[in-house]
């Protein structure tokens, strides 16, 4: 009866909060507060900044359109970058993937795989971008080598989590006529995954698009670096003109692969 009692009461409060919770949604607040406060954040400086902002965003208009010979072969490289950088980044990815996945690697191998993930997912693109800028000089070279890395840490892992999600029974037959390997990934893995892989692929190539922009602000080409050439320059009509090329091209982007997602049934 009692129990009844205590489901009767929890029906008519679905949304009630255990003590628990409401201890950590206070601990979260009062946590916040203290760091807003440690930080120098304060309702002065953010009306301070709201008439900063205004007045910047006064400044880009009228955009320039007078230098569409440099915004061209910036946006031009900025996408050979995200393009190389994604097919570069899947190829690796797949045998990344593989060696990483719990049920067809030994745990050697799976460790050594999961490292090089983590690895590559803890470098942000731009921390990549410096640090290739650094070995291979400026240039879009060490663009496409930070997003190769920033690929292979994002896809490598779904793909990794994706192969141990998959049912065994394909791989058992497979393996109990004698098959390699290789054919046990071709026949018994691929299939499976496949239509995921893909849907990881038009992500992965959203993504690298909006992050070959900021990799070029370092020296790693690409569009960023004639953004923030312009910055330095004071010719805020410009950054106008690039800002809203990027926002196209991005959302252009966007659809593109909503598009292939659509025809792919991913």
């Amino acid at each position: 009866m009692a129990e009844l009692n205590q489901a009767a009461r929890a029906a008519r409060r679905p949304f009630s909060w255990s003590a628990g919770q409401k201890a950590l949604l206070l601990i979260t607040a009062a946590y916040c507060a203290w760091s807003l406060a440690h930080m120098g954040v304060s309702g002065e400086r953010l009306a301070d900044g709201w008439r900063q902002g205004a007045k910047f965003l006064a400044s880009m208009f009228p955009p320039e359109l007078g230098k569409m010979d440099e915004l061209w072969q910036g946006i031009k490289e900025t996408l050979q970058i995200a393009v190389l950088a994604t097919a570069a980044g899947l190829a690796l990815s797949l045998p990344v993937g593989l060696m990483a996945a719990a049920n067809l690697s030994p745990a050697p191998l799976r460790l050594a795989g999961r490292t090089l993930i983590a690895a590559c997912r803890a470098l942000h693109p731009v921390i990549s971008a410096i640090l290739f800028v650094k070995a291979v000089g400026f240039g879009p070279l060490a663009g496409i080598l930070a997003l190769v890395v920033a690929t292979v840490g994002f896809v490598g892992k779904l793909f990794a989590d994706a192969i141990e999600e998959i049912s065994p029974k394909p791989i058992e037959a497979i393996r109990a006529t004698g098959a390699s390997f290789a054919n046990v990934v071709l026949f018994g893995v691929l299939p499976q995954v496949t239509t995921r892989f893909v849907g990881f692929a038009t992500y992965q190539l959203d993504s690298n698009l909006r992050n070959s922009t900021m990799v070029g602000i370092v020296g790693a080409g690409g569009i960023g670096g004639a953004l923030f050439s312009a910055f330095l320059r004071y010719e805020y009509g410009f950054v106008c003109t690039i800002l809203a090329t990027v926002i196209a091209i991005i959302v252009l982007g966007e659809v593109a692969v909503n598009a292939v997602r659509k025809a792919l049934d991913v």
